[in-house]
């Protein structure tokens, strides 16, 4: 009886897990200069072709090479050099912010310093202090170009962007940024090859 009464609970603390873990990348289409008409086959990443980087970071720049063309060839896109049906281009804006915390602080309860003495004046009480901190964060924006280069236009530009709080989980963040930019393309080919 115990196990079926904690079931929806378990189903809901795991969606609101899997929820909030992927609100925070939000994904923006701009410069749709050209109308998706016809089925993407190959491609090309102009940055591995040239040597541009997209990002300061070189490991990360290889990282979302790599990532972006696995993820491609997964949707049965053919990586190709010579004459590909779309060319990618990706770049990155990683600017490190500061934001400000308030913390209402009070280190003792309302009545004073000691708990037998409730009557005890506390100036915590009366004047309520606050601490205010700085956090250190970096803005990231993840901008993937898909190019028809027959036509030489923007299919669209997609910007994924997130907050990275410490270096250590940047790089993984920048891949599932990668990852989600790498979806809504698809999502938007196969609307209109339905």
């Amino acid at each position: 009886m115990l196990k079926l009464s904690m079931k929806p609970y378990l189903i809901l603390v795991i969606s609101c897990l899997f929820f909030f873990s992927c609100a925070s990348i939000e994904v923006f289409k701009e410069n749709a200069e050209l109308k998706i008409a016809k089925p993407y086959k190959s491609f090309v990443i102009i940055n591995q072709e040239v040597g541009m980087r997209g990002f300061s970071s070189q490991f990360i720049d290889a990282q979302v090479q790599i990532h972006l063309q696995e993820a491609l060839e997964a949707q049965g896109l053919v990586y190709e050099k010579v004459q590909p049906d779309l060319v990618i281009r990706y770049t990155s804006n990683e600017d490190p912010r500061k934001r400000e915390v308030n913390n209402n602080y009070n280190p003792y309860p309302f009545w004073g310093y000691r708990v037998w003495d409730p009557f005890m004046y506390n100036p915590n009480f009366y004047n309520n202090s606050s601490r205010t901190t700085t956090s250190s964060y970096e803005l990231v924006q993840v901008i993937v170009d898909f190019i028809d280069p027959k036509e030489d236009k923007f299919l669209m530009t997609l910007t994924g962007v997130t907050e990275v709080s410490s270096a250590k989980t940047k790089d993984n963040k920048v891949l599932k940024t990668t990852d989600k930019i790498v979806e809504r393309f698809i999502s938007e080919l196969n609307i209109v090859n339905n």
